[in-house]
């Protein structure tokens, strides 16, 4: 082979690797009662937040498009109920090789230990016993019936990929002094922790 074509191809493909793994995403996850769990909460849909702490995006059930988590109303806001009866796989915003956790998945994060604290100024909750630990930041939710940004600091809510009737799927839920996992209406708009597939 011409050695200028063959050092023209190794820096192409050198290009190519580092293009690549500069956005590659390389979550590995923390298993906690046998489930592997994201280690962020999702951004725009398909990629992790950079950090734990970090808000990442909201989403209402079933649905992928993503809403701001930082701005108090929002416009075009969507409070038409979903007509899926689970998360389809085409609306899951997890990236590839996870997915929106089930209701039961859900229960077992609850049951893990946890307690309420502060990482890097960020208010949310502590999951699992060390090494094996996620922080869910407590970001707040959008109402079901405005988009209305509200809870922020106060409140972490989560979506499982379960629905419980028409109107409502579950959800993790969590404060300073509880946690629990309820089933309100899918047109809030709620953080997404990804579980592997």
């Amino acid at each position: 082979m011409n050695k200028k074509i063959f050092s023209t191809a190794v820096v192409f493909v050198m290009a190519v690797v580092f293009f690549a793994s500069c956005n590659r995403q390389t979550e590995q996850g923390v298993v906690i009662n046998g489930v592997r769990w994201a280690t962020s909460n999702i951004d725009v849909p398909g990629t992790f937040a950079e950090n734990p702490e970090d808000a990442g995006m909201l989403f209402q059930w079933n649905r992928k498009k993503a809403w701001n988590s930082t701005c108090e109303n929002v416009e075009n806001w969507d409070n038409s109920m979903s007509e899926g009866t689970k998360w389809y796989a085409e609306n899951d915003p997890c990236p590839e090789g996870w997915r929106v956790p089930t209701y039961e998945e859900l229960q077992s994060l609850r049951d893990a230990d946890s307690g309420w604290t502060t990482q890097n100024g960020v208010n949310g909750r502590l999951f699992g016993n060390a090494p094996n630990q996620i922080f869910l930041p407590a970001v707040g939710f959008r109402t079901y019936v405005s988009g209305l940004l509200t809870n922020t600091g106060l409140w972490g809510l989560y979506w499982s990929s379960t629905r419980f009737d028409n109107e409502s799927a579950h959800r993790l839920g969590f404060r300073y002094g509880s946690v629990s996992v309820r089933v309100p209406r899918q047109t809030n708009a709620f953080s997404i922790r990804c579980v592997a597939k």
